[in-house]
C-alpha cells in the first residue's frame, strides 16, 4: 500500500506536538530543580516533613527523570555545602524506598569524586568526602567501606617525593569528615577510629612549617596565637574526642527518620585509586587562621566559642559554605549568614565579621574579588542595621590598633575595604581616634595606613571632599591636589621649551601620527633642545619634550589623555627603541602626573599594552627611579599590574599553541581527515613559529622575575650592610614593608615564580647573601616542597 504524502498540516502538528512536550520536560526539570535545592526553605511545615514529602515525590518521578534527580543531589552535594546533613538525609530516604537508585548515585559520587581530584578541583572533592561521611550516619555507606577510603587518603601520607601541601589536603579532608561521623565510628569502630586519630597525630608532628610567618596576618601571637590551620584543626579534634565526639551544632534530620533508614540495605564504596602528583598538580596552599574577637569583646547578647572548641570551626565553614554559594547574590547571602539557627546561642555577628575579614585578609589571595567583601559588608549592615555598623567600627578600631603587627599586604587590603567602606556612608568617621598617627614616622604602618586611605577616598571622590572629611590636625596627611606639573610652560627658560612650542603647534592640528614622527626625528634638531647634549641625551630631551607636550594635550579628562595616547602610540614606539628611552617615558610622565597616582597606574597598563614599554623596563624604573615611593601603594599597584601582564601574555599564547596542537592531532588521527579539518589545522612551520614565540615570552617572564627580586637583594642588602655599618638596628618600619613586599611577590605569583625555583637558587638567592634575605626564599621553597 502507498505511504501517505505527509501535509503540511502534519509537519506543523508534529512539530507543534514535539515542542509541547520539550516545554512540558522543561518544565518539570524545572520545577525537580526548584524543589530539591529549595528543600526546607520559606516553609510552614518541619524539615523533617518536607524531607519526607519530598523523598515520595522523587521517587515517583525517578523513572523517567532518574538522570536529572542524581544530577541535581550532586549539584548540591558540591555547591550546596551548607545543607549537608539535609541532602544526605534525603539520599537516605530515597535510598530506602530504592535501593538500586542510592547505589547509582554512591557511584556517581565517587566518580564525581575521582574526577575532581584528578583535575585538583580539591573544594568539590572536600565536600564529595563529607557527603559520604554523612552517608554512614544515614545508613547509605557501609562503616567499614567508609574506613577503606579513609585509609586510602592518609596512605597519601606515606608517599615519596610529594610536596607536604599534597598529603595535608588528604589529611585535612579525613579530619574535616571527623566532626560530622566521629561518633558513631566512637560507637561501633572505636579502635579503627582510635587507629585514624594516632596515624594523623603522627603525620602532624612529623611536618614542617617553616613558610608559617610569610602566612601570618599578624608578626605576633599577642592577643590571639596565629595557629597553623592543621594544628589549630587538631586541637578542636582532640577537644571533639575528650568529649566522647558529642558536637550540639550540626544539624541531623536523619535522626526522625533513624527506625526507616536504619532497615535499608547499604553499599559499599567502590575502590579509589588516588591520582598520583605529577608537575602540574596545584593544591589549596596553607593558611594561618585569623582571630580577631575574643569574650571580652562580646559584651552583650550570646557569647563566641573557644577558639579550640569544635563549634568553632563547624560554624565557620557552615558560613563560608553560605558565602561560597550565594556570594553572587549579595542581598540572600547576607540574609543567610544573619539567619543561621545558632544565632540565638552564639554571636553570630561577630562571628560573620571575623569570618568574611579572615577570607579578605587569606594569604596569598582572598577567594573573591576585594569589592565583593565591601559589598557583602554593606548588605550585612542593611540587614542588622542596629548592631552590624558598631561591630565592624568595634573591629576597624581593633585592626588599626594593630596595624603595627600587621602584613604590609593585609593593610593594603584594610585600605581598600576600609575606602569603599566610608564611600558607602558619606566618608563618615570619628577621625579624631586617630590623631596618633599623624606625629608617627612616614613609614610606621599607622602613618601609611591612614595616609593611604585618604588617597583612596579621593579616587573615590574628588579632593576637596576629602580635605572636608577630616580635622584640620591631618592636614599635612592629606594628598596633593591631583593637577599636573607642565614644567616647560611654569619655567620658559628650561632647554627644550621652543621644541615644546613648537610641538604644541604641531599638534593642535591633529595631525597623523607619522607627521608627528617626522618633526621629532628630523624637524626638532638638537639646538633646539640643549646645545651640550650628547646624542643619546639629545634623544631622552626630545621623548621628554613629547611626553610632557602629549600629556599636557590630554590634561582635561582621562577620555582625553587616552585619546591622545591612542592617536600618537606610534610616535612614542618611535622615539623608545631602547630601555633608556622607554624609562624616559615613564619618568617624564612621573613628572607631569606624580600627584595623580591612579592615573599613573593607569598610564603604565596603556603603555604596558601598546607595547611602548617592556615589563622589565617597568620593574627597573620602579626600583631605580621610585624609590622614595616605594612603600606607597600605587607602586605595587604597578609592580603587580606589569607582573599579571606577563603571565597572562605567557598563559595566552601557551593556550593558543596548545589549541594549534590539538588540531593538528586532529588532522593526522584516522577518524579527522575531512577537507575542512585539513584546512583548519596549522601547518609544522606555524606550530614551530608559535613554539618559539612562546619560548621568547617564557624568556621575558623570566628575566621580569630576575630583574624583580634581583633589585629586592640589592636593595635590602645595602640596608642591612648600612645598618650594620652605623651599628643600628636593621629592622625598621621601611625594611619590614620591603621585605614583606618580597614575600608577597612570591605568595601572590607563586604558579608563575615555581617555575624557575631553580635558576632564582642557582643565580641570586646562594648562600652568600644575608640571612634575612634568604629566609624568605626558605620560607617560598618550604611552602612547595
Amino acid at each position: 500500500m502507498p505511504r501517505r504524502r505527509r501535509e503540511s498540516g502534519d509537519d506543523d502538528a508534529d512539530a507543534g506536538s514535539n515542542k509541547k512536550r520539550r516545554t512540558d520536560v522543561g518544565e518539570i526539570e524545572t520545577r525537580l530543580r526548584s524543589l530539591i535545592t529549595r528543600v526546607g526553605e520559606k516553609s510552614t511545615s518541619s524539615l523533617e516533613s518536607n524531607l519526607e514529602g519530598l523523598a515520595t515525590v522523587l521517587d515517583a518521578d525517578m523513572a523517567n527523570y532518574k538522570g536529572k534527580i542524581v544530577n541535581i543531589l550532586l549539584y548540591c552535594v558540591t555547591h550546596m555545602s551548607e545543607k549537608l546533613t539535609v541532602y544526605t538525609t534525603l539520599v537516605g530516604l530515597i535510598n530506602a524506598k530504592n535501593y538500586s537508585v542510592g547505589g547509582e548515585f554512591v557511584e556517581l559520587l565517587i566518580q564525581s569524586l575521582k574526577d575532581s581530584l584528578k583535575n585538583c578541583d580539591f573544594t568539590d572533592a572536600k565536600s564529595i568526602v563529607r557527603f559520604l561521611a554523612d552517608l554512614v550516619n544515614c545508613h547509605v555507606i557501609d562503616i567499614a567501606s567508609f574506613l577503606r577510603l579513609v585509609d586510602t587518603f592518609l596512605s597519601v601520607t606515606l608517599e615519596e617525593g610529594i610536596p607536604q601541601v599534597r598529603s595535608d589536603w588528604y589529611v585535612y579532608s579525613v579530619m574535616s569528615t571527623l566532626p560530622v561521623v566521629g561518633h558513631v565510628l566512637y560507637e561501633k569502630k572505636p579502635k579503627e577510629l582510635e587507629q585514624v586519630m594516632k596515624n594523623i597525630g603522627i603525620y602532624l608532628i612529623k611536618r614542617q612549617k617553616v613558610y608559617l610567618p610569610m602566612l601570618r596576618v599578624w608578626s605576633t601571637d599577642t592577643p590571639h596565637p596565629q595557629e597553623e590551620y592543621l594544628d589549630s584543626f587538631w586541637n578542636q579534634l582532640r577537644n571533639l574526642q575528650d568529649s566522647g565526639w558529642q558536637e550540639k551544632l550540626i544539624m541531623r534530620p536523619y535522626l526522625t527518620f533513624d527506625s526507616i533508614l536504619s532497615e535499608a540495605l547499604q553499599h559499599n564504596i567502590p575502590s579509589l585509586i588516588i591520582p598520583s602528583h605529577n608537575e602540574q598538580s596545584v593544591y589549596p596552599v596553607p593558611r594561618v587562621i585569623f582571630r580577631m574577637f575574643d569574650y571580652a569583646d562580646c559584651t552583650e547578647g550570646c557569647p563566641l566559642p573557644g577558639h579550640h572548641s569544635i563549634d568553632k570551626i563547624l560554624l565557620e565553614d557552615q558560613l563560608r559554605g553560605i558565602i561560597d554559594a550565594a556570594f553572587m547574590e549579595k542581598k540572600d547571602c547576607s540574609e543567610q549568614l544573619v539567619k543561621h539557627p545558632a544565632s540565638k546561642k552564639v554571636a553570630i555577628p561577630h562571628l560573620i565579621v571575623e569570618i568574611v575579614f579572615s577570607d579578605l585578609f587569606r594569604l596569598p589571595r582572598p577567594d573573591q574579588i576585594e569589592v565583593f567583601y565591601a559589598s557583602i559588608f554593606l548588605e550585612l549592615c542593611k540587614q542588622l542595621p542596629g548592631s552590624m555598623p558598631i561591630i565592624l567600627a568595634q573591629a576597624t578600631q581593633l585592626l588599626y590598633e594593630r596595624l603595627d603587627t600587621m602584613h604590609t599586604t593585609i593593610i593594603d587590603r584594610f585600605v581598600t575595604w576600609f575606602a569603599m567602606h566610608l564611600c558607602n556612608f558619606q566618608f563618615k568617621w570619628d577621625w579624631d581616634e586617630w590623631t596618633d598617627c599623624i606625629t608617627l614616622d612616614q613609614h610606621h604602618p599607622k602613618h601609611r595606613f591612614v595616609k593611604e586611605v585618604l588617597v583612596k577616598c579621593m579616587r573615590l571622590s574628588y579632593h576637596q571632599r576629602v580635605v572636608k572629611l577630616v580635622p584640620a590636625e591631618f592636614t599635612p596627611m592629606l594628598p596633593n591636589k591631583p593637577v599636573p606639573v607642565l614644567k616647560y610652560e611654569s619655567d620658559p627658560s628650561l632647554p627644550g621649551c621652543a621644541l615644546y612650542k613648537q610641538l604644541l603647534d604641531v599638534i593642535k592640528d591633529r595631525p597623523h601620527s607619522e607627521v608627528v614622527t617626522l618633526f621629532m626625528k628630523e624637524v626638532a634638531n638638537i639646538t633646539t633642545v640643549d646645545t651640550n647634549a650628547e646624542p643619546m641625551e639629545e634623544n631622552l630631551a626630545r621623548i621628554d619634550v613629547f611626553t610632557h607636550g602629549l600629556l599636557s594635550l590630554g590634561q582635561k579628562t582621562f577620555s582625553h589623555t587616552f585619546k591622545a595616547m591612542a592617536r600618537y602610540v606610534e610616535v612614542f614606539k618611535a622615539l623608545a627603541e631602547t630601555p633608556e628611552a622607554q624609562i624616559q617615558i615613564l619618568k617624564s610622565m612621573t613628572e607631569v602626573w606624580h600627584d595623580h597616582q591612579q592615573l599613573m597606574v593607569i598610564l603604565v597598563d596603556k603603555f604596558l599594552k601598546t607595547q611602548v614599554v617592556t615589563c622589565s623596563v617597568v620593574a627597573n624604573w620602579l626600583f631605580n627611579d621610585m624609590q622614595t615611593d616605594l612603600t606607597r601603594m600605587y607602586i605595587w599597584e604597578i609592580m603587580h599590574s606589569t607582573i599579571d601582564k606577563m603571565n597572562r601574555h605567557v598563559i595566552k599564547i601557551n593556550d593558543q599553541l596548545a589549541m594549534m596542537k590539538n588540531k593538528q592531532d586532529k588532522r593526522t588521527s584516522d577518524d579527522s581527515d575531512s577537507d575542512e579539518e585539513m584546512t583548519k589545522a596549522p601547518t609544522d612551520e606555524e606550530l614551530e613559529d608559535y613554539q618559539e614565540k612562546l619560548e621568547a615570552a617564557e624568556s621575558d617572564q623570566k628575566n621580569l622575575y630576575l630583574v624583580i627580586f634581583q633589585r629586592f637583594i640589592m636593595m635590602l642588602s645595602e640596608h642591612l650592610a648600612h645598618s650594620e655599618e652605623s651599628g643600628v638596628d636593621h629592622n625598621t618600619f621601611w625594611y619590614k614593608d620591603v621585605i614583606q613586599r618580597l614575600q608577597e611577590v612570591f605568595l601572590t605569583h607563586h604558579q608563575h615564580v615555581n617555575k624557575f625555583i631553580d635558576t632564582l637558587e642557582n643565580l641570586l638567592f646562594t648562600s652568600d647573601i644575608d640571612f634575612h634575605i634568604l629566609e624568605v626564599f626558605q620560607q617560598y621553597c618550604a611552602l612547595k616542597s
